[in-house]
């Protein structure tokens, strides 16, 4: 009777264990630092090997977990994955609302945070949506953030730069 219970365990756990890398459930696999971080690998290689459907199972997953915390970075990360997946399908348009969602979080809690580094890396990705409304935007709030901080005003002045020499990607601005 024992072993018959240990038997099933085993099996229990086991089957657990095959589930969870069946699916290709990356919070198993996440770190409290980036939770998101082996979701953002999982991409990649799906993208490597043209494998869209689970790269876009990847991504949702890192969205998932960004959703999760309270972080900007996160969300970030995974309006990045959105754009990268829609440029590599050719549906750029079709996944462009995915990423605008993920960076207006990022940028509302950037905000919240007062983070100028987190309102310029959302205001970037919107910029390679070609969003020049949310770039002029986000330009504004990470100025009025970094009003007393000439280290962030440095930050600033160079993110200008970069948009400006081409650095930083921009869509078609509409």
């Amino acid at each position: 009777m024992i072993g018959a219970r240990n038997l099933r365990s085993g099996l229990t756990v086991c089957l657990a264990i095959l589930a969870v890398s069946m699916a290709g459930n990356v919070a198993a696999l996440a770190t409290p630092d980036d939770p998101w971080a082996p979701a953002i690998q999982q991409v990649d290689a799906a993208l490597a090997r043209k494998e869209y459907s689970a790269a876009l199972r990847a991504a949702n997953d890192a969205y998932t977990l960004a959703l999760g915390s309270t972080r900007w970075d996160g969300m970030v990360s995974a309006g990045d994955l959105y754009r990268r997946i829609g440029e590599a399908t050719g549906l750029r348009r079709s996944f462009e609302s995915k990423a605008r969602e993920a960076y207006q979080k990022a940028f509302f809690r950037a905000r919240q945070q007062a983070s100028v580094e987190g309102i310029l890396r959302a205001t970037e990705g919107y910029a390679a949506l070609g969003d020049a409304q949310m770039v002029g935007l986000g330009l504004r709030v990470a100025e009025r953030l970094a009003a007393r901080d000439p280290e962030a005003q440095a930050d600033i002045r160079t993110f200008r730069a970069r948009l400006g020499d081409g650095t930083i990607p921009v869509g078609e601005l509409r």
